[in-house]
């Protein structure tokens, strides 16, 4: 099986500081996850002038201004930074991607030569857009917050007949609330949605903590991805609901032993680790007291204790009636050679 594809989500939380951004890629570098994301887009291209924040983006900046197109205006990820920062990923073994929010910064991510293009859950519904992208042929990664099972499809269906290949197309299930509550977080859609359009299948995750993306690995996801910080405490639309750098490390390290865990052949026998522990933990008959030569065992004479190393209780009714043909001594193993 492959392994699960780890993404480092950095996003906006660089708060426009080329600086900061290397530390970022330092972070999920040394977290060892598999790439670390930006997000690449002009506020112009984004939003209108007029747009307002998000209500967890009121709520998490709190800096009195409620214009989206200012506050994105300072999060952009400058045009000259890209090269510099795919240079660094690669200086530190970690690949780097980005979000295109429009086809000009789709356009110029293709020229960069990033493999993978990932769709935001708000452009899920943008037709251009997703046309746009199909017609990179690369991988894509679908988010699909806010989003229903049929938006879903139709987000698909423009996909594939704009030429992506289905197979190169993962869906990955999201809430857009940031943090999201546990209660919404509905990780069972996230099957569903493989089940019903036979997609590979990921989660995008939003909550506090490492608990559900580790559940969704659980759960059959190829694909994580999960937004990080510094430090939490920093301005910003995306900080509080980010993992910090140790819960980073954390959520990639328990998202392999995950993997190791269910890697399995999947038929239940004894693992090489635990056969040795066959016949220190099972039990085996043994006489309960001394016995001569010539005695018919009863069941009350017989008991079944530590080690496993004799006759096994399950073939107990087998030497019910037998005789012994040697004197036997209490706690001494029940064998084939000590009866007729």
């Amino acid at each position: 099986m492959e392994k699960v594809v780890i993404i480092a989500e950095a996003g906006v939380n660089h708060n426009g500081d080329f600086e900061l951004a290397k530390k970022l890629i330092d972070a999920a570098a040394a977290a060892q996850a598999d790439y670390v994301k930006f997000q690449t887009f002009k506020a112009s291209k984004l939003v209108s002038r007029n747009a307002q924040k998000a209500d967890y983006q009121i709520k998490n900046i709190n800096d009195g201004d409620n214009s989206q197109f200012a506050m994105l205006k300072k999060l952009e990820l400058p045009d000259e930074w890209h090269q510099q920062l795919i240079d660094y990923a690669d200086s530190k073994n970690i690949k780097f991607l980005s979000t295109g929010f429009d086809e000009e910064s789709v356009d110029f991510l293709d020229r960069l030569g990033i493999d993978i293009f990932k769709i935001p859950s708000g452009e899920i519904t943008n037709k251009p857009y997703l046309q746009h992208i199909a017609g990179k042929n690369k991988d894509i990664i679908l988010s699909t917050g806010m989003a229903t099972l049929q938006e879903i499809k139709d987000a698909l269906d423009i996909l594939i007949e704009a030429g992506a290949q289905k197979s190169r197309i993962a869906v990955l299930h999201c809430n857009t609330e940031y943090p999201t509550p546990m209660s919404d977080v509905n990780l069972r859609a996230m099957n569903l949605i493989g089940q019903e359009l036979g997609i590979t299948i990921g989660y995008s995750d939003h909550t506090i903590g490492i608990e559900v993306p580790v559940a969704a690995t659980a759960l059959g996801a190829r694909i994580i991805e999960k937004h990080f910080t510094l430090d939490r405490n920093m301005p910003g639309p995306d900080h509080l609901a980010s993992l910090e750098p140790e819960e980073l490390k954390q959520m990639v390290a328990s998202i392999r032993n995950i993997e190791r865990a269910i890697s399995g052949s999947g038929i239940k026998e004894p693992s090489e680790s635990e056969k040795k522990n066959i016949a220190i933990a099972r039990k085996s008959l043994h006489f309960r007291s001394d016995l001569s030569a010539g005695h018919i065992i009863t069941a009350g004479d017989l008991i079944a204790i530590r080690p496993g190393t004799a006759v096994s209780p399950m073939r107990i009714d087998e030497f019910i009636g037998r005789k012994l043909k040697t004197a036997v001594a209490a706690d001494s193993p029940l064998t084939e050679n000590v009866v007729v």
